[in-house]
């Protein structure tokens, strides 16, 4: 028997969805470990790094990070 089209691209996702979350999670982390940011306060890099994945975590990881 063979699997669905909705079945396919489900398991196409799946990688996808676990490196986005692995992202997010790993942004978070680093914003939590950091004493400062830059631009905005740590709570509007959280929400940008989680409501505009995975553009948020890159822009926190670029221009957000306080060196």
């Amino acid at each position: 028997m063979t699997p669905d089209k909705t079945t396919i691209v489900l398991l196409t996702l799946i990688p996808y969805m676990a490196i986005m979350i692995a992202f997010a999670i790993y942004c978070l982390i680093d914003l939590s470990r950091v004493p400062r940011v830059k631009h905005l306060p740590k709570w509007g890099w959280a929400l940008a790094c989680l409501l505009a994945m995975p553009l948020g975590g890159i822009v926190y990881l670029a221009v957000g990070r306080d060196r």
